[in-house]
């Protein structure tokens, strides 16, 4: 229990610090309870500044990962990283270009993006909420002026 609240405590503060940190601005914690916590949890000097500690977890460039499961049915997380805060779209293709879905993510902070919990989801259902066919779709992420694009399989 006690690592699971030194795991939650490193993702809130990293969550609410990522885009002061990613842009090198000081940090100061509002909280010292928080600050304190943080410190104990990374094993740092009562005094310590947690600003370094915390930028080593920022993704040092903007990518799209795969996604998984990879072949999937009847859904599937895609996860990303941002090296620096954007607004973020995920846009879905069949094969011949037309747009299936489109998930705007909006604003989200300089980080990593990979559990299920933080991908993004979707549920193999086009705009007007109608399962998809099988077949190879691509997928393109849109996050500031980073664009990717990776290829997914639905099976039925």
């Amino acid at each position: 229990m006690k690592k699971y609240f030194r795991l939650l405590v490193i993702f809130l503060v990293f969550s609410c610090l990522t885009s002061h940190i990613a842009s090198a601005q000081i940090v100061n914690v509002p909280d010292a309870n928080l600050a304190a916590a943080v410190r104990e949890t990374l094993h740092l000097a009562p005094n310590a500044p947690i600003t370094k500690h915390l930028t080593a977890l920022i993704p040092k460039e903007t990518v799209l990962l795969p996604n998984y499961p990879n072949p999937f049915n009847p859904e599937t997380w895609i996860p990303y990283q941002l090296a620096k805060p954007a607004d973020v779209t995920l846009t879905i293709y069949a094969m011949d270009g037309q747009v299936v879905r489109q998930l705007v993510l909006r604003h989200q902070h300089a980080g990593t993006y990979q559990s299920k919990g933080r991908a993004v989801y979707w549920d193999g259902r086009n705009a007007f909420s109608e399962p998809v066919a099988s077949g190879l779709y691509f997928y393109t992420l849109t996050a500031g002026d980073f664009t990717a694009t990776r290829r997914m399989l639905i099976r039925k």
